[in-house]
């Protein structure tokens, strides 16, 4: 390996189940959760994030000369972060592709800062295909060391024509300073930054690249520590530092954990899933490497070689087992690492038939860990055989559309095809199976080219006051193998062989194209995953058809680009990625109702690489521009925004531009318009816009009624408001303004204005319509803007009452039923109160010292009592006693499924109380959702050590919690 690689290991992970802030009073950093070892499900965030340290910004040059219709976006190093353009931003050049991008570099020295000399010293890391263009990558050196963070250009040719740029080059180009400090000081300065054992680690690698910065170019150690975790019960820790080797300060520190495979060889497994009613049904299928008798599927071999999944390339010979040279599958049962590899796979006679009993043993025994030891072992040699089976399925797939040797997939030879190889996907079926903390995930950790990556496939479970699955195993469900494998993908085709995703948006989107490219795999080639369309993800895993386990289904999902940061949790990568889902749902769509669907012969057709891509359906044409946009990325740390602007770049290469216009507004439907923007990919409120550059754009401007008519309201597109960006609002203390535009279509609006509380509405928009959009609303008696005031059990009560959901008030003490906040209405006399507003949303860690409780998504509001007092006739208001109950919840008001509760269940709702004059109302507590929701409670397994009733097992029952109470007079 050349002294530029360095070790990246993602852990990216699928699921995140329950939230668990650190409290007042514990140890750094330790949890409530963590002390009491509650069984603990990975994915809401977990050790210390990514950081550049690096300050200023280098000023891009004052009149650099660029063509007059390009658009220019620059990094903190002075150079194009991005230039693009509808016509091509250099023509005539060189017919070979790394002599053109080098050609137009030299071409462009005021834009670029590069002289010819420097341009010629940069390497060429890759070139690869996009139909008849090329993207090419390029990176600089600095004396002898290579770039080892940035100093990367992603050039994008066509015909000798430049189409799109992408950089992170620096203008600074001289030798860093010798060292100062030692490999052990580097070594021990980034294992203080990251809080690691350095006599623990597992993985300890050093060398010296350059980093380039706005100060000039810094020789520095980058420095990678992996600690494995020091019993069952921890979770690994694995971070990449850059250590300046003439101060010892840290330049970046990355956090490499992300929470969340006839005639010849034949395979018997599951294509998408077992049987959806969770029945013992052998529904498997029979796939063979070459047409025979009993075969349901033929599946070929290898699509470079033609060879079968079990041969040795080096020899020839098949493995009689579960190693083959794209995918090594292993039984990883005692270890809950992570990071560790198993040993044991399924040896088998030269008969080659790679099929194992399936009983369903880990459900009927109904998650009792006995069955590990009992006859069949709860179905390990299956589970193994299946695992390898779809890891070869995906690699395959993959390839097809570009994930090649050149673009650094995963084989242990890569013949002469490019790469460096002996990096084979390794698969740990039922991983940590004896560890009980370890369930109810998956996750693939990937390391640079040449090192082997790992998925981890885990066994599911319900815990109590965390996560509700049913006792299955991931290593059946397609819809997660297919994810992790795809964070394999993503990881080594962006940014180059030794970067990858990293940031909240681009980790987001990371998530986002696992569940995409899961989706789409599974459609092509015609298997139906359990769901109740086929666009949910873990449907099977995790027991819920509707939505399996994200927030929404891709297909159904009303999120758009303002509404980054809206989970329970805040910004967070599973969360947000579903912004990106639910915008590509419609890109691909698009592509569809423009060159159709075909018939499932086509489908599988393409998928396997057997008819042109200009033949293709829409969806096939979709996908490909995804594995061409990751080619074109110089950068991993993406915002959304970057990433549209390379698929729009790669239709441009691969397809003329011809479907720019589809593109463009199914990316403006979901606020990734062309006036969207973002100041980096950790910004957690962007701007959105809705607007396309084709036009067509509806220009809507905002007109409060009502009694709201001269307020100053806020409107957002879609259906969250706490830690949503507006898009419009009548303030004029603020620069956003009344009227913008947007693409026709339906739309939900959430409208909100202190004193007036929150209003849900739809409209209709239509093409280039200039229209007021009323917005009729109430006025809010229990708004603290307005007068109210709010006192009563717990903390935070005028956090009920603020007219955001963004905060919430908590009442910590048990018992849950029965805790109240009295509201003393606006004004002095009695209104008419006959409606109700409530939202049970949580709120992310705000460091707020007066809530120190913690939360669980299990503590939210499930039911409530209104009541009312009038202390106009001299009614003491201040005794309960007075107080008359005029409402009482439905017992699910704030319903939620399995596998655990999510924001969209949680959102404010209007309820219609009785009509009553009242100066005071009541809200009072019945149940949250783990003291009141029945898919929660009671003892779902045999597991002697696990307990699952949430009301009696969870460390947060004891807790309840509110964001918005609301009253109206109509």
């Amino acid at each position: 390996m050349s002294s530029s690689h360095r070790l990246r290991i993602v852990i990216a992970a699928l699921a995140a189940a329950s939230l668990a802030i650190p409290l007042a009073g514990t140890a750094q950093g330790e949890s409530k959760q963590e002390q009491r070892k509650l069984p603990a499900v990975h994915g809401d965030g977990h050790g210390k994030p990514d950081k550049d340290n690096r300050r200023g910004r280098v000023a891009p040059p004052p009149s650099p000369k660029k063509p007059s219709n390009a658009t220019v976006r620059w990094n903190s190093l002075g150079t194009p972060a991005l230039v693009t353009s509808e016509t091509p931003l250099a023509e005539g050049l060189p017919a070979d592709p790394a002599q053109a991008a080098r050609d137009y570099l030299k071409g462009n020295t005021s834009l670029f800062g590069l002289q010819a000399e420097a341009v010629d010293a940069l390497e060429t890391v890759a070139v690869n295909p996009i139909g008849e263009g090329h993207v090419v990558l390029l990176r600089q050196r600095f004396g002898d060391l290579p770039a080892g963070y940035d100093g990367l250009a992603s050039v994008g040719v066509n015909d000798g024509k430049v189409v799109y740029v992408s950089s992170t080059l620096s203008r600074a180009t001289q030798t860093p300073p010798a060292a100062a400090i030692t490999e052990q000081q580097a070594l021990e300065a980034a294992a203080a930054d990251g809080e690691i054992d350095l006599g623990a680690v597992s993985t300890k690698q050093v060398e010296q690249v350059a980093v380039p910065a706005a100060d000039g170019v810094h020789r520095a150690y980058q420095v990678t520590l992996i600690d494995e975790g020091h019993d069952a019960d921890d979770e690994p820790t694995a971070y990449t530092t850059y250590v300046d080797a003439v101060t010892g300060g840290i330049l970046l520190r990355e956090n490499l954990v992300d929470h969340f495979d006839p005639d010849g060889p034949s395979w018997s497994v599951f294509p998408a899933n077992p049987p959806a009613d969770y029945s013992s049904r052998d529904t498997r299928e029979t796939w063979c490497a070459a047409p025979g008798r009993g075969c349901d599927y033929v599946v070929g071999g290898d699509p470079a070689t033609g060879k079968a999944w079990d041969v040795d390339h080096a020899t020839d010979t098949a493995t009689n087992t579960s190693l083959g040279n794209a995918a090594r599958t292993f039984e990883n049962r005692a270890n809950g690492s992570s990071s560790s590899v198993g040993t044991r796979t399924n040896v088998l006679t030269p008969s080659r038939n790679y099929a194992f009993p399936w009983r369903n043993q880990w459900f009927k025994a109904k998650c009792d860990p006995a069955a590990f030891d009992q006859p069949g072992e709860a179905d390990l040699e299956a589970a193994i055989s299946n695992l390898n089976a779809m890891h070869n399925r995906m690699h395959d797939w993959s390839y097809r559309l570009g994930f090649t040797e050149s673009a650094w997939n995963m084989q242990v030879s890569n013949g002469e095809r490019g790469g460096l190889g002996n990096d084979p996907e390794r698969g740990n079926a039922q991983a940590g199976a004896r560890v009980l903390s370890v369930r109810n995930n998956a996750n693939q950790i990937t390391p640079v080219d040449g090192v082997a990556p790992i998925t981890n496939m885990y066994l599911w479970q319900p815990q109590a006051g965390a996560f509700y699955a049913p006792c299955v195993d991931g290593d059946y469900d397609m819809s997660v193998i297919g994810h992790e494998f795809t964070h394999a993908i993503s990881n080594r085709m962006v940014a180059g062989p030794n970067a990858g995703l990293s940031g909240a948006q681009a980790g987001a989107m990371g998530e986002s194209i696992s569940d995409l490219f899961a989706m789409e795999y599974l459609f092509e080639n015609g298997f139906r995953p359990r769901g109740d369309t086929p666009y949910v993800t873990g449907g099977y895993v995790t027991g819920d058809p509707e939505r399996g386990i994200r927030n929404y289904d891709m297909s159904k999902s009303p999120l758009n680009y303002s509404d980054i940061a809206y989970d329970l949790v805040g910004q967070q990568v599973h969360a947000d990625g579903e912004i990106w889902s639910a915008t590509q749902f419609d890109v691909r769509d698009a592509f569809i109702d423009r060159y159709g669907k075909g018939s499932s012969k086509d489908q599988q057709a393409c998928a396997e690489g057997k008819k042109a891509l200009e033949k293709c359906p829409g969806n096939r044409r979709w996908v490909q521009l995804h594995f061409d946009a990751f080619l074109l990325t110089a950068a991993g740390n993406l915002s959304m925004v970057d990433m549209r602007d390379a698929m729009l770049a790669a239709d441009r290469i691969r397809f003329g531009g011809a479907n720019q216009d589809i593109m463009w507004k199914a990316f403006a439907e979901h606020g990734l318009g062309e006036g969207a923007a973002s100041n980096g990919t950790a910004d957690p409120d962007p701007t959105p816009s809705f607007a396309s550059p084709d036009g067509g754009n509806a220009t809507l401007t905002l007109q409060p009624a009502g009694e709201a008519a001269e307020a100053p309201v806020r409107l957002y597109v879609g259906d969250y408001e706490g830690r949503a960006v507006p898009i419009a609002d009548t303030d004029p203390a603020t620069a956003l303004g009344a009227t913008f535009q947007i693409v026709p279509g339906s739309y939900s609006f959430v409208a909100a204005a202190p004193g007036f509380g929150h209003k849900r509405f739809t409209s209709t928009v239509k093409k280039n319509q200039v229209r007021d959009l009323h917005v009729e609303m109430s006025r809010n008696y229990a708004s603290a803007a307005a007068g109210a005031a709010a006192t009563g059990d717990g903390v935070n009560q005028g956090k009920l009452i603020d007219e955001t959901e963004a905060t919430n008030w908590a009442s910590l003490t048990a018992p849950v039923a029965g805790r109240s906040v009295v509201v003393d209405l606006a004004g002095t006399q009695a209104v008419q109160i006959r409606r109700v507003a409530v939202s049970a949303m949580l709120r992310p860690d705000t460091g707020d010292l007066s809530d120190p409780g913690g939360q669980n998504r299990f503590s939210a509001l499930r039911a409530f009592e209104v009541l009312a007092c009038d202390s106009t006739h001299g009614t003491d208001c201040a005794d309960p006693a007075n107080y008359t109950r005029i409402y009482t919840s439905p017992k699910g008001a704030f319903d939620t499924s399995v596998p655990r509760p999510r924001g969209g269940d949680l959102i404010i709702k209007s309820f219609d109380v009785r009509k009553t004059e009242a100066t005071h109302l009541m809200l009072r507590t019945v149940s949250s959702q783990c003291t009141g929701n029945p898919l929660y409670a009671g003892e779902q397994d045999n597991d002697p050590n696990s307990a699952t009733d949430c009301a009696t097992a969870s460390p947060f029952a004891g807790q309840i919690r509110a964001a918005e109470f609301q009253a109206f007079s109509h």
